[in-house]
């Protein structure tokens, strides 16, 4: 017999519940909040985890809105303590977020800004006790995580989001609507590019760095590691330069790749490939190449027919669409998709999209809105928290998942140097046994999955 999954309770429903019990009379809101805020009971009360760099911006953020509170900070790099403690006066600031879930029982949620290889341990164990969860792309390190955390999600019916900002975003919506009218006819091929990893990080191309320098006073390495292979400390690992390792990131298609294919997932239903390609430069066990140009090979699917999509990083670009223009420049990040009628460009990060020839842009007559905007994409993700929508929340992790997903089984070609035959259903490499290690991985003793 199927388990039944209880809903997680708002702070609201809490209570509501408490004040019919009790017989009180609602109290009014300026009793228990400052004039013009809410108060504290109609806040959502986040802890989060991995503060400095894209983390510490997100709680900068989340900070701004009049109904979060944030209740706990946590990091590694205690040189952080001090920079948030004038920030965020009075909260408690812990190195270890399995302390903070363990002690903070008044936590609605969780904020993920760690590095990758975090991002799956933190979020599930967040989940299990019922918290909401902001997580920080790429939504998982390896593909069994992305559907370990869809899983553990739905299973708690809980809030959660993951940080591709463009999924908020008008341009995204507006792809959509303009391929949903016919405006440049049936896609069959998309190109997707970045610059990363560029002057972003330099530590791909190349290996693992030797030597043993001291580790900072105020970084606990054991903990930065956690579930990944032990190592010594090395500055060329932390604190930004992580991503182009395997043991800790997902390189520039990790990176940037979530947020500039979006698009194509979103307005073509792409779902899993069928196979994946890849050319590289030279390649090493440690770490990704300088560039890469990786193919998925996507089935035909409801009306749209067969679609080959291509990841291009590290400088590489596509060659422009018919009708471009020679003085026009492809930008550093974007996205094309190329139809039998024309084609539609936009820059990265679901950015605002155009039809190319340019005369076929001004001829073009919009559509109807037929997509929700959204208020934001945290902002949406944080009123779905205290509304207990998890569907109102659009980069949820039943779609963020199996997108994510879908993406990470472009590292099997980069790492292994042949084409993958992908069988979703079974979650397999069928034509090359060797990549179970890279689909699933072994976690460090003391560091596995929640049970």
């Amino acid at each position: 017999m199927k388990k039944q999954i209880k809903s997680t309770p708002t702070r609201r429903d809490f209570i509501a519940t408490g004040a019919a019990i009790l017989g009180f009379n609602i109290i009014p809101r300026h009793v228990l909040g400052a004039p013009g805020q809410p108060p504290p009971s109609e806040k959502l009360n986040i802890g989060c985890v991995g503060i400095g760099g894209q983390g510490g911006g997100v709680t900068r953020e989340l900070a701004t809105f009049a109904n979060v509170h944030i209740g706990a900070l946590c990091d590694v790099e205690k040189k952080h303590e001090a920079t948030m403690a004038k920030a965020y006066p009075g909260r408690p600031f812990y190195k270890d977020y399995r302390e903070m879930l363990a002690k903070e029982k008044g936590l609605d949620a969780v904020m993920v800004g760690t590095p990758d290889h975090w991002h799956a341990p933190i979020s599930i164990a967040a989940m299990k006790l019922g918290k909401h969860v902001y997580c920080e792309k790429p939504l998982a390190h390896t593909i069994e995580e992305t559907r370990i955390m869809a899983k553990v999600a739905a299973e708690m019916n809980v809030v959660t989001q993951m940080g591709n900002t463009g999924h908020a975003s008008e341009g995204l919506r507006l792809t959509k609507e303009w391929i949903d009218a016919g405006a440049i006819g049936a896609v069959n091929e998309v190109h997707v590019w970045s610059d990363r990893p560029g002057s972003f990080w330099d530590t791909q191309g190349k290996p693992r760095p030797v030597g043993k320098p001291p580790v900072p006073e105020t970084l606990d390495w054991n903990l930065w590691q956690g579930p990944a292979p032990e190592h010594a400390y090395h500055p060329d690992y932390a604190p930004r330069k992580w991503r182009g390792f395997f043991d800790y990131g997902c390189g520039a298609l990790g990176d940037m790749m979530v947020h500039n294919a979006d698009p194509a997932w979103y307005a073509l239903d792409l779902g899993a490939p069928i196979a994946i390609e890849a050319k590289t430069s030279e390649t090493n066990p440690d770490t990704f190449p300088l560039w890469s140009i990786v193919t998925w090979h996507f089935a035909a699917k409801g009306n749209r027919g067969p679609v080959k999509l291509t990841w291009f990083d590290g400088g590489k670009k596509p060659e422009p669409p018919p009708g471009f223009g020679s003085m026009r420049k492809l930008g550093d990040n974007g996205i094309l998709f190329l139809g039998d009628k024309g084609s539609i460009i936009a820059p990265g990060w679901a950015g605002t999209p155009r039809i190319v020839p340019e005369s076929q842009m001004k001829s073009f007559v919009m559509p109807p809105r037929s997509i929700a905007r959204s208020i934001g994409h945290r902002q949406e993700w944080v009123e779905a928290c205290l509304a207990g929508k998890p569907g109102d929340a659009k980069a949820n992790f039943a779609y963020a998942g199996p997108y994510t997903e879908a993406l990470l089984t472009g590292v099997l070609p980069i790492r292994l140097g042949k084409r993958i035959e992908w069988n979703s259903a079974k979650m397999k490499a069928t034509n090359a046994p060797e990549a179970g290690a890279m689909i699933r991985k072994v976690y460090r003793k003391g560091f596995e999955l929640p049970a």
